[in-house]
């Protein structure tokens, strides 16, 4: 079965202070998301889809996406702040768009089949990618042209997450955000709740959060049977908080109301792969210095392409 990646990178690095997606990181100049092609390549993805801002497409083009080509086919869709459902627009006073949930709804007619998302600036592993593939592969696909009779219902949809440590996704220099997930005996994803402005100290015996918990890093693994109630969710966001000029429809919270609604089951594909980003500048040290790792122990090529 074919899979693709879809990946996140439209974001602006407001934080960062510039394009981190195309900020060299590796031995050779790699970049985080190089890694994550690299990755997804030798798990068994045939398409890497990358969802961008139509101004640095040129730039995105030249410095990432030629580094790809022969090795695996790459697509383009954009996130516009205009990028809505009829009948609704941008309030005023906005100025970028409305957050993963949104970046994942402009992909719904590039990815009909099963897919995986990640973010651009995260370093999830090379077993969090295989993980996913091999529920990717063996997941079905619900038709969802198919009529649905009165007094029937579409089988719940079946989604996958990698999950990781709390206390290995945080960042010495600066709060972050992360979706805290409770998860059953049997290892199915019951609710994710966004914590913002989470910072390490507050992680930890004794305090607020015990490091244990087991996150959502946007590591994904879904079906297209996730666009029919993602679009009527992001038209019930926008009726709702559409008029806020700083409002985020956040993917995790959007899956999260879905399992809520029996719309799909979600299941945690634990991970010991190592998690990393660079959020902030003075985070790019640490990850230059575990990717060299990395690359003495064997585990990547010296130069990835």
């Amino acid at each position: 079965m074919s899979i693709s990646l879809l990946v996140l990178a439209a974001g602006l690095g407001s934080r960062y202070g510039g394009l981190k997606q195309l900020d060299p990181v590796g031995p050779a100049g790699e970049t985080l998301l190089d890694y994550a092609v690299f990755d997804a390549v030798r798990a068994g993805f045939g398409r890497v889809v990358f969802v961008i801002r139509r101004d640095f497409v040129a730039e995105f083009r030249e410095k990432v996406g030629a580094r790809y080509a022969g090795r695996v086919a790459v697509d383009y869709v954009f996130q516009s702040l205009d990028a809505l459902p009829p009948g609704f627009t941008p309030p005023a006073g906005r100025e970028k768009p409305w957050g993963t949930g949104h970046a994942v709804w402009c992909a719904r007619e590039a990815v009909p089949e099963n897919f995986a998302v990640i973010n651009a600036d995260d370093f999830y592993g090379a077993e969090a990618l295989q993980k996913l593939a091999a529920f990717l592969q063996g997941a079905e696909v619900l038709d969802l042209k198919s009529e649905i009779r009165p007094g029937r219902t579409r089988p719940a949809a079946e989604f996958a997450l990698a999950g990781y440590r709390l206390a290995n996704t945080l960042s010495e220099h600066g709060s972050v955000s992360r979706g805290v997930c409770e998860v059953g005996p049997d290892g199915a994803l019951r609710s994710i709740t966004e914590a913002t402005n989470l910072s390490a100290a507050e992680v930890g015996p004794g305090r607020k959060f015990s490091g244990d918990e087991i996150v959502s890093m946007n590591c994904w693994g879904f079906t297209p049977a996730l666009f029919p109630a993602l679009d009527a969710q992001w038209a019930e966001f926008l009726r709702n908080q559409g008029g806020q000029a700083k409002a985020e429809f956040y993917l995790p919270a959007a899956v999260s109301v879905m399992i809520a609604r029996g719309e799909a089951h979600g299941r945690v594909l634990p991970t010991a792969s190592t998690w990393f980003g660079v959020t902030y500048r003075e985070d790019k040290p640490r990850v230059q210095a575990a990717l060299a790792e990395l690359v003495r122990r064997g585990e990547y090529p010296g130069k990835l392409f």
